[in-house]
């Protein structure tokens, strides 16, 4: 039962939080960031506190599905609370709420996968933290380009809504935007570095796929911040491409762990 009440807890907090951005919205009125970072960090306070109890086992790490789910949902939401003191950033949070108010549930109510415990090791620990937060800050580039994409759209039909209106400024978002990009970049770039390190074989059956996908994200990626620093890459392209490589990404972490967990079950 004691992983339920805070799991629970930030359930509620999360869907508090998205109620209250929401109703703010409504009414073309910019939400009290004061209140949001507080609301956030109880909110992520509680979710930690399910997911340590979700994650410890007597063999080791258990990094089911949904929980892996869960734990990239909070290194998010605590990447953006951090940043929410210096940057614009709360439009944001309209987004990662609500995700994490899903990932939450789901880790603790969907049925578990058949994950093997994950030994602690040091290295491959810090290789599984560097991945985490490599996936974290590139989900929160993916939400930032969507944020974006609707910006770009609502002012050239000139037609801004209540959510726009509270938006930063168009060249701000795409530095924020870049930001995350290059962040997200040298994490994943550590993560495959780690990987390469302590891992016995990046190669082998159960981790090529993730293996190779996931360098295909990092190439795009590459890509990207390239095109942008030589050939001044903006706007929809930017926006494509980042789609493209977290798509990439995503396979190369979820798609593998759902068909190994879920249908093959090793």
């Amino acid at each position: 039962m004691f992983p339920l009440l805070p799991s629970l807890a930030a359930a509620c907090l999360y869907a508090g939080a998205t109620g209250y951005q929401g109703l703010r919205l409504v009414q073309r009125a910019r939400p009290d960031r004061h209140l949001l970072f507080a609301i956030g960090v109880l909110a992520l306070l509680a979710h930690g506190l399910s997911l340590f109890t979700q994650l410890l086992s007597p063999n080791g790490l258990h990094l089911d599905f949904f929980t892996a789910s869960s734990l990239i949902a909070a290194a998010v939401i605590l990447l953006i609370l951090l940043a929410l003191k210096r940057m614009p950033v709360e439009n944001l949070l309209l987004m990662l709420f609500p995700l994490g108010f899903l990932t939450v549930v789901l880790a603790q109510f969907a049925p578990s996968g058949t994950p093997p415990a994950i030994a602690e090791e040091p290295g491959i620990l810090a290789h599984i933290l560097l991945s985490i937060l490599a996936y974290g800050m590139l989900t929160i580039a993916v939400f930032q380009s969507l944020l974006l994409l609707l910006q770009d759209h609502h002012l050239r039909n000139k037609h801004p809504s209540g959510l726009i209106k509270n938006f930063p400024p168009l060249q701000t978002m795409e530095s924020l935007l870049f930001g995350f990009l290059l962040a997200g970049w040298l994490l994943l770039s550590a993560s495959l570095v780690s990987g390469w390190l302590f891992l016995d074989d990046l190669f082998a059956q159960h981790l090529v796929h993730k293996t190779l996908l996931s360098v295909f994200a990092w190439i795009v990626f590459g890509l990207l911040l390239w095109g942008r620093h030589q050939l001044g890459w903006r706007g929809y392209k930017a926006i494509r491409w980042t789609l493209a490589g977290f798509c990439l990404l995503m396979l190369a972490y979820f798609g593998s762990k759902l068909v190994r967990e879920f249908i093959l079950h090793i």
